[in-house]
């Protein structure tokens, strides 16, 4: 019975994070000087509040749900998902990192440590998959011209995903400072249920 209380509780859980980061997407702005479709937005804090409590199949689902949720309720031009693709892997670059260096050091410094890693393997990763992956997707979808893909991406992909994992770092270590003793009882009860 408490298994399944448990298990009911999760899914309501990952129910609501997934719909907090879906409201979080849509409250998103540009930083000067980088490309228009690069945009800050702080939707990537529940999938990792997720993964620290539940584990890490937990946080990706939040990342799953919220884009699908963006991706149904705003569209994109050419009804592929690309942006929501990249998305989707940028926080899944960000937030695994982050869980399994917490899980090995449960504190303030392995957070923040564990924060570091994952904004160092977002910027590198996304760089790489956008090169490989995402801009040409957009340059064919979107008849986008030619245009120099490395420098787009150290210019500009590559800067703007260490800006974003830096203000992201901030959120949740003062995040996690406010809700501390709410994180650890989480991670206790999920932690027994294994």
């Amino acid at each position: 019975m408490r298994n399944q209380n448990m298990k009911l509780r999760s899914y309501v859980t990952i129910g609501m994070l997934s719909s907090i980061a879906f409201v979080l997407m849509l409250i998103k702005f540009p930083l000067p000087g980088f490309p228009v479709f690069l945009q800050i937005d702080f939707s990537d804090v529940p999938p990792l509040i997720a993964a620290i409590t539940m584990g890490p199949i937990a946080g990706i689902t939040v990342e799953f749900f919220k884009n699908l949720l963006d991706w149904i309720f705003s569209g994109t031009p050419t009804g592929i998902p690309v942006g929501h693709m990249a998305n989707f892997a940028t926080g899944v670059l960000f937030i695994l990192p982050v869980y399994y260096i917490y899980k090995k050091f449960t504190s303030l410094k392995g957070l923040a440590f564990g924060l570091v890693v994952g904004t160092v393997t977002m910027s590198v990763g996304m760089s790489i998959l956008n090169y490989i992956a995402f801009l040409p997707m957009y340059t064919y979808l979107l008849g986008w011209g030619t245009f120099d893909m490395k420098e787009t991406i150290i210019l500009g992909i590559l800067p703007f995903n260490v800006i974003k994992g830096i203000l992201l770092m901030f959120v949740a270590l003062v995040l996690f400072r406010t809700m501390k003793t709410w994180i650890e009882n989480q991670r206790a009860q999920y932690l027994l249920q294994k």
